[in-house]
């Protein structure tokens, strides 16, 4: 009786003393990314933009993924409206964990809805996302869940934070026309200012095209040194360094439902598809929006469904997660 009792008095003081470490453990965890959140926070310092509640109507995927409107925005001194030169949209299946990056060129001449034929980066300026997702829903017929709108003093800050030793890049030559920073050939860590210079350079023979390509080589070595270990420890503390340059229609319960899905089964790899894709567009020129790309609406239309329905085109190029971009 005695030993029964003395075995069940020891079980359930195992039991406290695990119930304690664990709360400890929780305790020590938040207080870190509390702490990190904080320092984050602090880093981000000032020029922090004004977080407003922006219309969106983006419609969620029938296949349960996940789609978001990426936009690198250049917010200028003195402008009420802002520019944004980076477009994508990204998807994400949770099932499959593969994610598929789209980038739209910023010179396409598109019909916007309730205006004439502009540059599909004019929408963004004339009506913020929603405008946006709504020229590229009826151009494409492509709708998107979430908007993510990062200016570019915030991207800066997100590399800095994420690796103060700057992201590995091969830059493929001299760089500097209106990018701020001077780069020079060859395998290198970049730091913010100098990784944001090199995904916007295109003073160069291959232009936008050019452009988007090492855009897409920048998600890519995010998205790797983001999913590292070392990415995930910061990630509290590059959250609160982001938030200040941040706009988003995601609320805080689905960003933490997405993360947990993303950690849990992570991206084996990223598909990348340019639009428009090569035979479907020619070079053209406005009398009042400039130089242009007219684009044959349905062959891109067509491209885009194959790329994210399984059928890829071969202007898809796919990446493994593992490589180095």
């Amino acid at each position: 009786m005695n030993s029964r009792y003395s075995k069940k008095k020891r079980k359930v003081r195992k039991g406290r003393i695990f119930l304690f470490v664990f709360l400890i453990l929780i305790l020590a965890v938040g207080g870190y990314a509390y702490s990190q959140y904080y320092q984050g926070k602090k880093q981000a310092g000032k020029g922090m933009v004004k977080q407003e509640n922006i219309e969106f109507n983006g419609k969620k995927d029938e296949k349960g993924r996940i789609n978001f409107l990426l936009l690198g925005v250049d917010k200028r001194k003195n402008e009420t409206k802002s520019h944004t030169d980076t477009i994508m949209v990204a998807q994400y299946d949770p099932k499959s964990g593969d994610v598929k990056l789209i980038s739209l060129m910023r010179d396409m001449f598109v019909d916007v809805p309730g205006y004439k034929k502009w540059k599909i980066n004019t929408a963004f300026f004339l009506g913020g996302p929603e405008l946006l997702r709504q020229t590229i829903q009826q151009t494409f017929g492509l709708d998107v869940q979430y908007y993510v709108q990062v200016d570019f003093k915030g991207f800066e800050k997100i590399v800095d934070t994420l690796a103060p030793d700057g992201i590995e890049i091969d830059v493929e030559k001299k760089m500097s026309k209106n990018i701020g920073v001077t780069l020079e050939p060859g395998l290198q860590k970049l730091n913010g200012k100098e990784l944001l210079g090199y995904a916007r350079f295109r003073h160069d023979a291959e232009g936008d095209f050019g452009r988007v390509a090492r855009q897409q080589k920048v998600i890519n070595a995010l998205k790797s040194e983001i999913l590292s270990v070392n990415g995930i420890t910061k990630a509290p503390k590059l959250v609160g360094t982001i938030q200040p340059f941040i706009q988003t229609n995601i609320s805080t319960t689905d960003s933490i439902a997405l993360l947990t899905k993303v950690l849990l089964n992570q991206p084996k790899k990223i598909e990348t598809l340019t639009v428009p894709v090569k035979g479907a567009f020619t070079e053209g020129r406005s009398d009042y929006a400039g130089a242009v790309l007219e684009i044959d609406q349905e062959k891109n239309r067509q491209a885009i469904d194959a790329f994210l329905n399984g059928d890829n085109t071969e202007e898809a190029n796919t990446t493994d997660s593992q490589s180095n971009p």
